[in-house]
């Protein structure tokens, strides 16, 4: 009988920290957001990024999927695209007069999901499924997907036309909402010379630095990270405030609260505590009530920044 090998909190954290390290190596300049990703990652959630073309997103999750020693599927939508393409579907096999099923993208540990509100809603709502169960029933059988499968789907917030947007049930499954932006002059010129000779091949970014074991371990010791009960009772606080609110069409669901209090979990790991501070509440804040609150994205910083400065926060972490 063979037993799992496990690590100690320290050697999690110093796996991670060679995780963002890469990451960052790979998206140049934009630490803050592979903080993010990660965090994401870490309370098994769903992140949806909202950016322009060509900013280094599929270039990320297959990034991200490599260092973690998992696949990577992405899936380009488009109005033709039907929830079998996502899921896989059934074929009937003619010598063993039986139908197998074969599996879609879905069945990997990273799946991108390109332009998601190009897909039409009944695809859409293919995703909802795996993301909320890890799932997807299929002629009535169900199929269980990674312990670790993350969904990073993009939109285009540019190009509206012939899209679907998504419904608040939906967006209720992302844990965040990032914007990756353009880098700086300096990351850009850095990106343009790795990219010319023999200098392109100097970095080996193929080899896996967590495994699969070690990234589940990880999240059960996100799970135990302590959160005082102040730091609940804040969470509620701005759970009330959004839902009284009268520029907030949807305030925060008891779902949307739970997703927050783990990506503070999240957060403190990274950044080698083992419990939770206001801090972690305020940093987390945007990208995880821009994704649920039913606001235009142009006012969401701003509301958003009106919310952390209307409730009161909790003495006793310094």
């Amino acid at each position: 009988m063979t037993t799992k090998a496990t690590h100690s909190d320290t050697e999690l954290r110093e796996e991670f920290r060679l995780v963002q390290s890469r990451l960052n190596s790979i998206l140049k300049g934009k630490p803050e957001v592979v903080e993010r990703v990660l965090v994401c990652l870490l309370a098994r959630g769903h992140l949806l990024l909202e950016d322009k073309p060509g900013l280094g997103k599929t270039t990320l999750a297959k990034a991200l999927a490599t260092a973690i020693g998992g696949s990577c599927s992405r899936v380009q939508c488009t109005p033709d695209l039907l929830p079998g393409d996502i899921t896989g579907f059934s074929i009937f096999n003619q010598r063993s007069h039986e139908f197998e099923f074969h599996k879609g993208p879905v069945f990997a540990d990273v799946l991108l999901a390109d332009e998601i509100n190009r897909a039409t809603p009944r695809t859409q709502s293919a995703l909802l499924e795996a993301m909320a169960e890890r799932q997807v029933t299929v002629d009535a059988e169900c199929h269980q997907l990674s312990e670790q499968f993350f969904v990073m789907a993009t939109q285009n917030p540019i190009d509206q036309h012939g899209t679907y947007p998504l419904p608040e049930a939906q967006l209720d499954r992302f844990a965040m909402k990032l914007s990756v932006g353009y880098p700086a002059r300096l990351d850009e010129l850095g990106m343009l010379q790795a990219a010319t000779g023999s200098k392109s091949k100097s970095l080996d970014q193929s080899s896996s630095i967590l495994s699969s074991e070690s990234l589940a371990q990880a999240q059960e010791t996100v799970e135990a990270i302590y959160v005082d009960e102040c730091i609940q009772n804040y969470l509620l606080d701005f759970g009330e405030l959004s839902r009284n609110h009268p520029r907030i069409h949807l305030g925060l669901s008891p779902r949307g609260l739970l997703i927050w209090q783990r990506t503070c979990q999240a957060l403190a790991f990274l950044r080698d505590r083992d419990f939770v501070t206001p801090d972690d509440v305020q940093e987390t804040a945007e990208p995880v009530l821009s994704v649920r609150l039913g606001v235009e994205h142009s006012n969401s910083r701003v509301l958003i920044h009106e919310l952390t400065e209307s409730v009161e926060v909790p003495g006793g972490f310094d």
